[in-house]
């Protein structure tokens, strides 16, 4: 199983979208500052995940979260 996440800062807000086949140690590296990109903004708690069967599924439900339109979707799924 893979799960695509959308992580959120708790010191500015910005949200961070990920896919990963182990959900709980993938936030836990997160939080500990083991990913370049997240490790200035900690910490960070998971907002928003969805759960495929494959990892092709769930890489474009990232590519997909990570657009314009995606993005438009998460912002009304976690503002309502």
């Amino acid at each position: 199983m893979y799960n695509v996440y959308v992580i959120k800062s708790e010191v500015d807000g910005r949200l961070y979208k990920g896919m990963t086949n182990n959900l709980e140690k993938r936030i836990d590296q997160h939080n500990s500052g083991k990913n370049r990109s997240t490790k200035g903004f900690l910490p960070w708690k998971l907002v928003y995940h969805e759960v495929f069967i494959t990892s092709e599924a769930a890489r474009a439900r990232e590519k997909y979260l990570k657009s314009g339109v995606g993005r438009e979707f998460l912002d009304k799924k976690l503002n309502s």
